[in-house]
């Protein structure tokens, strides 16, 4: 039986990067859970946001994670006021390189055309191309990272005061409010 990838995976945050990052949940906990075990677990949410990549490889898998931390680490180092490593600077920089996903209109809607060679590296082009457009772009002081417990998952705060603490209301948040209420 397929898993459902809206069961496995939180797919609410806007920002597709920081979406990925949260593939890992719980991040600051003892126990941060890990989402993306397998790569058929890497293709379910990779096709899931709709990048349609057949099948992924132990190889795919292990280059998915490592971008998914540096973008971690760079978002986190933003969100703090800190110079980001720039070890994860160059990761990022060479995984949007290395893809050659198209935007294209389809059946009324964008999406991303990956090439039949190589569309594991394009889709983690994509993922880092809008990382890159995030954390480079005039939005990067919203950058934050979430303050629910156990969480510290990014976020992009548009919030009219810039003062949201959580990187959603339906999952931290509640979380926070439903303590309270218990004290």
């Amino acid at each position: 039986m397929a898993e459902d990838a809206q069961r496995v995976f939180r797919l609410d945050n806007e920002v597709l990067a920081f979406r990925f990052t949260a593939t890992v949940s719980d991040r600051a906990s003892p126990a941060p859970r890990e989402r993306l075990d397998s790569p058929a677990r890497l293709t379910m949410w990779l096709q899931a946001v709709g990048l349609d990549l057949a099948h992924a490889s132990p190889a795919d898998l292990k280059d998915a994670l490592d971008l998914r931390e540096a973008i971690y680490r760079l978002g986190s180092a933003i969100a703090a006021g800190e110079q980001p490593n720039p070890r994860d600077v160059r990761a990022l920089n060479a995984a949007a390189a290395a893809g050659h996903a198209r935007a294209a209109l389809k059946h009324e809607r964008a999406a991303w055309l990956l090439t039949e060679s190589t569309p594991a590296s394009d889709a983690l082009g994509v993922l880092a191309t809008d990382a890159i457009h995030v954390l480079g772009g005039p939005h990067r002081h919203l950058v934050k990272n979430c303050e629910g417990p156990g969480c510290a998952g990014l976020f992009l705060d548009t919030s009219r005061g810039a003062n949201r603490r959580w990187c959603s209301m339906n999952t931290c948040g509640n979380k926070v409010k439903k303590q309270r209420l218990g004290r």
